[in-house]
């Protein structure tokens, strides 16, 4: 992932050290196991606590014999002399790789998921804020009938719950890791040591593998993440909207020194939404190479090397770095009450459109007819910005069935919202 998208949080966790930190780790376990069970003498674990390789040096060698975990390993074991013979015993690559993998990702998920659960806790602060705070619903882009703003942001935050729990099982289903040997059938070691090993790492083990892990589980994953990520792309997306200069009804924050534009100094632009939308497409796309990744041949092939190797680090880089810049806009949004206020009111009315047709249906007008009146005035009161009450009460064949009070509250803004406000927002 380029510097510009990668987050503090993750960039030590993503990076070549770090894994093969874990690497190391894993490889120390699996000593510890070996050793215990009388399967290589002791010795290897304790020396592997201490030990410390480079990139530079595991590159220098990959060079050479053109395997990065041979590579790691060949490192590894200058630095234990004749211990070295024991290090990686039984094992196959993706025992390793594998394992390995499964812990980076759920350590970045832990922290992805601690600011995604921030990000649901301001979501609820900015619903209750403006729970009674009216505002114009739109459908199709068009005025339909009133909400609140609380209401509208109620919607994104039920959907970030939802997609908070969609990554938490997936992150339950793929805390699985291997030692199962090179086609998954425990050739030289027998499952009671995959099975302690992976109780020491944290993992289950699992239940049928090839030399890999099913990529299925992956996939969960890079879904249940490209799902949250849309859900984030839906609310930066609304706000963009609600930022247009005809609507005005919230901005980004702004910070001092800030500038818009090179060419017009009065632009306040919602980039940091337009940026989040940009990535999520990005991500959709990591999405599907991991689906891709599902089928192999046989055992195993290796076409899902090279594209995890890209995807997994960009994806959780990517999918933390849009839920930084969100929790950000959320948190210092700034919402203009007064301004969808006057929304509702340039609608001249027409909000109410369903209601005064309903109210002409049961005083005894035929649907059709009392549809057809309607939406004559509607379209009346928007051509001339007339209020659709006034072109109303100006209507014989209205104020025949409708007396001026029942017209007055029919256009009761309250009506509207009565059960919104019944709802615990």
């Amino acid at each position: 992932m380029i510097k510009r998208y990668q987050t503090k949080g993750l960039s030590r966790i993503l990076s070549q050290e770090y894994k093969f930190h874990v690497w190391l780790d894993v490889e120390r376990v699996v000593a510890e196991v070996e050793e215990a069970e009388h399967i290589i003498p002791k010795g290897l674990s304790r020396k592997l606590r201490n030990v410390k390789v480079t990139p530079e040096r595991i590159d220098e060698i990959e060079k050479i014999t053109n395997h990065d975990v041979i590579a790691f390993l060949e490192a590894v074991r200058e630095k234990v002399a004749k211990d070295g013979r024991w290090l990686h015993f039984g094992m196959t690559s993706y025992d390793l790789v594998d394992t390995a993998f499964v812990l980076i990702i759920l350590q970045a998920t832990d922290i992805i998921l601690g600011d995604i659960n921030r990000l649901c806790r301001q979501l609820h602060r900015l619903r209750v804020r403006y729970k009674d705070s009216p505002e114009i619903g739109r459908t199709h882009g068009v005025f339909a009938q009133p909400i609140t703003f609380g209401y509208k942001v109620a919607s994104w935050s039920e959907e970030t719950v939802r997609n908070y729990k969609r990554i938490l099982n997936a992150k339950k289903n793929i805390s699985y890791g291997k030692l199962s040997g090179a086609v998954g059938t425990y050739t030289i070691l027998p499952p009671r040591i995959e099975k302690k090993v992976m109780r020491k790492l944290g993992l289950k083990p699992e239940p049928v593998s090839t030399q890999v892990l099913p990529r299925d589980r992956f996939g969960e994953l890079a879904a249940a993440y490209t799902l949250y990520a849309c859900g984030l792309e839906r609310i930066a997306t609304e706000l963009r909207n609600l930022s247009r200069s005809e609507i005005g009804e919230v901005s980004e924050p702004f910070t001092k020194g800030q500038k818009g534009s090179s060419a017009m100094p009065h632009k306040k632009n919602p980039i940091i939404c337009e940026r989040v939308c940009g990535l999520v497409k990005v991500i959709r796309g990591y999405m599907f190479s991991s689906l891709e990744n599902v089928s192999l041949w046989h055992e195993r092939d290796l076409t899902n090397s090279s594209v995890e190797r890209v995807i997994f680090p960009d994806m959780l880089h990517l999918v933390h770095y849009i839920t930084e810049k969100m929790l950000y806009v959320i948190k210092n949004l700034q919402v203009f009450p007064d301004r969808m206020r006057e929304n509702i009111e340039m609608s001249q009315g027409v909000y109410a459109s369903q209601r005064l047709m309903n109210a002409l249906i049961e005083k005894g007008m035929e649907r059709v007819r009392a549809y057809s009146i309607v939406q004559k005035a509607s379209f009346k009161a928007v051509q001339t910005r007339t209020h659709l009450k006034v072109v109303a009460k100006s209507d014989r064949r209205v104020t025949r069935y409708l007396s001026p009070q029942e017209l007055d509250r029919i256009f009761d803004i309250k009506w509207f919202l009565r059960h919104i406000r019944a709802k615990k927002i």
